[in-house]
Parts: C-alpha cells; sequence; structure tokens
C-alpha cells in the first residue's frame, strides 16, 4: 500500500496519456497522494479539469504560476515527493530528461527532485528503436533512473510493435517497489552471473558465444536496488558496472565456477551466464600457425556453474538458471530444471530472428516447481525488475 506517500506524476504528450487517468486513480486508490504535473503536449490529450476530479488536488502545468508560487512553490513539489512517475514517457520528454534541460514545469521539477524517478516510455516501434532514444534511456539508466516497460502490442495508427506503455497496474507496482528500495533485500546476499565465458584455443584465440550480458548485469542491478548484498560474476561484456555491485571479472568457465563458489554463502544464486559447455582439451602455449589442413580441435567437457551450485554444501536458499534455447523452449528448460536442481528456470528463444542475443528486448517463461509463467514481451531491464521482486518474495516466504 502507499498510505501516505506522495507521488509526482508527470504526464506527457502521447496517445498513452489516458491511461495516465486510470493511473491516477489507482494509485489513490493505494492511498498515495497525487501531484499531477501536465506537460503542454499532455494537456492536448487529457484535460487539467479530469486529473482534479480524480485526484483531488490541483493540476500544475505552468513554471511561472503565480499561484503556486505564493502557495507553495514549484520546487517543493519536487523536494515533497517520494517517487516521481512518468507516465507516458514520450521520446522527446526522455531527450530532454538526458539532456538536462529545464525549460518546462516537468524537466526543472525532474532535475529538482532528489526522489527515485520512474519512467514509463510510450512511442511508436520505430521512435523506440532509434539509436538517439536507445542512447538516451542507456544515459538515464546510468544515471539512477527506473524504467518500467515499453510492452508489445497494438499502437496507434492501426500499428503493433514494441513501444506500448506499461499497463498502470504494473506501474503501480513498480511505484510500490520503488519506495521499498533498500528494504525487501535488505540484509540478504545475492550472487549473479553474466555475458559469455572465452575458452582458450591458444593465446589468442578463444571459443564463445553471443551473450551481452545484459540480462545479468540488469539483475544484478534489480536485485541491489532491492538491498541486497550483490556479487556479479561476468565473463568478458562491454557492460559498465552496475552501481553498488561488488564485480568479479573471469573469462573461463572454470574461472566462473571459482569465482562464484568463493562468494558463497548468498541467499540466492542466479546463474544468467552463457557458459561454454565445452573447452578445448589442450592449449599451446604459443599461438597456432597456419600451415598446412587446420589442426584438430579436441574438446572436453566444462564444469556445470549452476548444476554446482544447486549441490553446493552450502546451497543458496534459491537457485534460478537460465535456459537458451532454439526449439521446444519451454519443454527444454522443464527437463534442464530436474537436470541441473535449481528451483527456478528462466527460459527465452534465442533461435535466429528473435533479436535476443545483444538486444534490449525478450520474452521469458519462468519455469518453477508451481508449473509454467508466460510472461510477455518486455526489456530485459523490465524482466529484471520482475524476476527481482519475485526473488523477494520467494525469500520473505
Amino acid at each position: 500500500m502507499l498510505e501516505g506517500s506522495r507521488v509526482l506524476l508527470i504526464v506527457a504528450g502521447g496517445i498513452a496519456a489516458y491511461k495516465a487517468l486510470e493511473l491516477a486513480r489507482r494509485l489513490r486508490e493505494r492511498g498515495a497522494r497525487v501531484d499531477v504535473v501536465l506537460t503542454n503536449a499532455g494537456a492536448r490529450f487529457v484535460t487539467p479539469l479530469s486529473f482534479a476530479a480524480i485526484t483531488h488536488a490541483p493540476v500544475h502545468d505552468d513554471l511561472f504560476a503565480l499561484t503556486d508560487e505564493a502557495e507553495m512553490g514549484h520546487l517543493a513539489l519536487a523536494r515533497e515527493a517520494d517517487v516521481v512517475a512518468v507516465a507516458p514517457a514520450t521520446a522527446d520528454l526522455l531527450a530532454r530528461m538526458a539532456a538536462g534541460l529545464a525549460d518546462d514545469l516537468a524537466t526543472t521539477l525532474l532535475l529538482a527532485t532528489r526522489a527515485p524517478v520512474l519512467v514509463a516510455p510510450a512511442m511508436n516501434t520505430a521512435m523506440w528503436a532509434h539509436p538517439a532514444t536507445v542512447a538516451n534511456l542507456a544515459l538515464l539508466e546510468r544515471r539512477g533512473i527506473h524504467r518500467i516497460g515499453p510492452e508489445s502490442g497494438p499502437l496507434a495508427e492501426d500499428t503493433s510493435g514494441m513501444g506500448r506503455m506499461a499497463e498502470p497496474t504494473a506501474i503501480v507496482e513498480a511505484v510500490e517497489a520503488l519506495l521499498g528500495v533498500g528494504n525487501r533485500l535488505a540484509g540478504r546476499r545475492a550472487l549473479v552471473t553474466s555475458g559469455p565465458t572465452w575458452e582458450a584455443i591458444d593465446p589468442v584465440r578463444f571459443l564463445a558465444n553471443r551473450s551481452s550480458g545484459k540480462q545479468g548485469h540488469a539483475i544484478a542491478a534489480a536485485l541491489q536496488r532491492l538491498g541486497a548484498e550483490v556479487t556479479l560474476v561476468s565473463g568478458p561484456t562491454a557492460l559498465p558496472d552496475p552501481p553498488l555491485v561488488t564485480v568479479v571479472r573471469v573469462e573461463s568457465a572454470r574461472q566462473m565456477l571459482a569465482a562464484c563458489e568463493g562468494a558463497l554463502p548468498v541467499d540466492v544464486a542466479v546463474c544468467a551466464a552463457a557458459v561454454a559447455d565445452w573447452r578445448p582439451a589442450t592449449v599451446p602455449g604459443e599461438k597456432i600457425k597456419k600451415n598446412g589442413p587446420p589442426p584438430p580441435l579436441a574438446l572436453t567437457e566444462n564444469p556445470d556453474v549452476l548444476a554446482a551450485l544447486a549441490r553446493a554444501n552450502r546451497r543458496p536458499a534459491l537457485v534460478v538458471g537460465f535456459a537458451a534455447e532454439t526449439s521446444d523452449v519451454v519443454a527444454q528448460a522443464i527437463a534442464k530444471r530436474k537436470r541441473k536442481g535449481c528451483d527456478w528456470i528462466v527460459a527465452n528463444d534465442v533461435s535466429p530472428g528473435t533479436g535476443t542475443f545483444g538486444g534490449d528486448e525478450t520474452r521469458v517463461h519462468l519455469i518453477t516447481n508451481l508449473g509454467v509463467e508466460d510472461w510477455p514481451p518486455m526489456t530485459k531491464i523490465a524482466v529484471a525488475e520482475r524476476l527481482a521482486e519475485r526473488i523477494a518474495a520467494a525469500l520473505e516466504g
């Protein structure tokens, strides 16, 4: 519940602005006081009167409103908010946030607030996929901005694709989670693996896979935001270290297993890394020369990090694995969960054309002892946030 909390709701100009009315209503139902800031573009889709009727509070839209200045001062909105929700967050507003502009009331408050900020992007698919939007969101997330969605589904102009704003109920849940940041997993220790492993063929060549580490890094960050003390064991990636997370960098599967065992005991282990199943049986000390036919490459089996943690003497209370499959995704994940001895498996389709490897969006299935949950298409960050909440709930019993 949000009883006594103050939510600053910033509504930008997009067709999804009509959903912000439902969001305001649901926030009020949970006991929150909702202060609405409506951009000029937002007011073209929904009226201040509609929000005022739902929130029983004046709607703010003018940086230089004399009434507001006399009664409370516009910066008091930023100072007194417990959380700021931007819904919808349009491509334009995200770009202005990334640039640090303060040319209207909404952007001024976003610069002035010290409360956690949650954005719910909404735009057409082309705008969502544009490199400028991708770069702006990456910058905002590095600054600590939280994000929910977007989702895939029907959009304006009779189109469908990624860019649909998250549903109001999901945004309310995310707001509640943000207000509990630092609490739900406080005192808990988490271990996360991420990225690929590199298995040396010689001093300059190696076997690897296409994992980017985006999902594992996002999970480590999400668990940390819920208050966990997180150790991230990462194979080689180009990603920045998640804030306030202890990062151990490794290359091979054997190094990853050693680092994971060294991090025990923990309350939860999430094995999101794509660990190579095999490695070359022998590795010469010098580069293999191209002389004659290709040399034979004998392989030997690598240690199984997920299974080892599930069987460890100091076994975590919850062990979560990942299954990246190209066919029969759910069936193979169910079999993998039984074979590895872990508690949960998060399965996804990485077949050619899905864009999962290296991409920002995915669709996963969560397999537990209770059955299979089919999650809708969402970003990897949204998957991480949702999984972290499920982990917190499981550890709370």
